[in-house]
């Protein structure tokens, strides 16, 4: 039997969650992010519904924005509490599948399984998915870069002739990437369709007249090299190939830091109010650490300007510690080397940790 790499995504996630304990919204532009007040300032969506985003409704715009695009918009408040459950029961039923799978966040998974049927434990999965009360694209391929485009198709098989014409038979919600087919459904695409090349790599792609992903497959491996260095060039045109990553991570590594920042309603101007904020981010973070058994050995501030000027400082801690009063007071004084004299849109604290020591010998 093959090896298959499975991209699991789930739809519209968070709206998916609201649906699931309100019914009645199923349907209707459902916009979620900060307290659910539209006219809150400075939050962002995080999910739009399927009907809010045919609004031009996207993650990262302001609610404000939201409102204004979108006056019948339902405006939900983020409740990471039920995205986390809905997103561990999803991942259990990945797991009773094959143990190898490797989390990406509440909304995504790579599950690799060896079968001589791929699409049958995609639609198993899919199925599965739906029983829990929310739905998912699935992308089969023969690596994690592949797999991960085959899910843009997914999302599109059955509603774009030109789509489903590269994979004849194919059924919406799942499609297969591989080798097989890879010239076939990618050369033609603009670089940047694949996972990894931004707007501005491939602008410097088509500087070196490489425009498409047939492009790149042709390219001279050197003339990458010279362009974006010797390992990042021979990169691009391994993965202009298809190439890709097939390890699947089934226990993340430990995190390296832990931070807390926040964005304030209106920007702070009193330096007493924000060494108290420094003071208090600093110390929920060390509080976190602390529940998680980890140390730190250094702390960073970061300061946003209601100019969007931002700056990052820091200190190393004189040994290794989670004592509140040691890490506030460093927070502080890293504060005290910001001038402060423009108005302050956001602060944070960034702890950064000691490594997690080893099984003993």
């Amino acid at each position: 039997m093959a090896r298959w790499l499975l991209h699991v995504d789930l739809d519209q996630f968070q709206a998916a969650v609201e649906f699931r304990r309100h019914p009645e919204l199923r349907g209707l532009p459902v916009i979620v992010g900060g307290n659910g007040d539209p006219e809150e300032p400075r939050k962002v969506v995080t999910c739009a519904s399927y009907p809010a985003r045919a609004y031009g409704i996207r993650a990262g715009m302001p609610l404000r924005t939201a409102a204004r695009k979108c006056p019948e918009g339902v405006f939900l408040p983020l409740d990471p509490a039920s995205y986390d459950e809905a997103s561990e029961q999803v991942m259990a039923l990945l797991r009773t599948f094959t143990d190898q799978v490797e989390v990406w966040g509440w909304d995504e998974a790579f599950v690799a399984a060896e079968t001589d049927a791929p699409e049958s434990l995609a639609a198993a999965i899919r199925t599965g998915v739906a029983e829990l009360g929310l739905t998912c694209a699935v992308g089969i391929g023969d690596n994690k870069l592949t797999a991960k485009l085959a899910t843009g198709f997914a999302k599109s098989v059955g509603k774009s002739a030109d789509t489903a014409a590269e994979q004849p038979g194919a059924h919406t919600g799942m499609f297969r990437l591989t080798a097989a087919n890879w010239s076939q459904v990618m050369a033609h695409r603009p670089t940047n369709a694949l996972w990894g090349i931004g707007t501005r790599i491939a602008a410097r792609l088509a500087e070196l007249d490489i425009h498409t992903i047939g492009d790149l497959m042709a390219a001279d491996r050197s003339v990458l090299a010279a362009e974006f260095g010797p390992t990042n060039g021979p990169y691009l045109w391994v993965m202009g190939r298809g190439a890709g990553d097939t390890e699947i991570v089934t226990k993340p590594p430990p995190a390296v830091g832990r931070s807390r920042s926040e964005t304030f309603p209106r920007d702070l101007t009193e330096r007493d109010e924000i060494r108290a904020q420094v003071e208090r981010l600093a110390a929920e973070v060390t509080a976190e650490i602390a529940a998680a058994g980890r140390i730190a050995v250094r702390v960073a501030v970061t300061v946003r300007t209601s100019t969007f000027y931002t700056r990052s400082k820091q200190s190393k801690l004189a040994e290794p510690t989670t004592d509140v009063a040691t890490i506030v007071d460093t927070a502080l004084r890293i504060l005290d080397r910001f001038p402060l004299d423009r108005p302050i849109r956001l602060l944070g604290v960034r702890l950064e940790l000691a490594p997690v020591p080893g099984p003993a010998a």
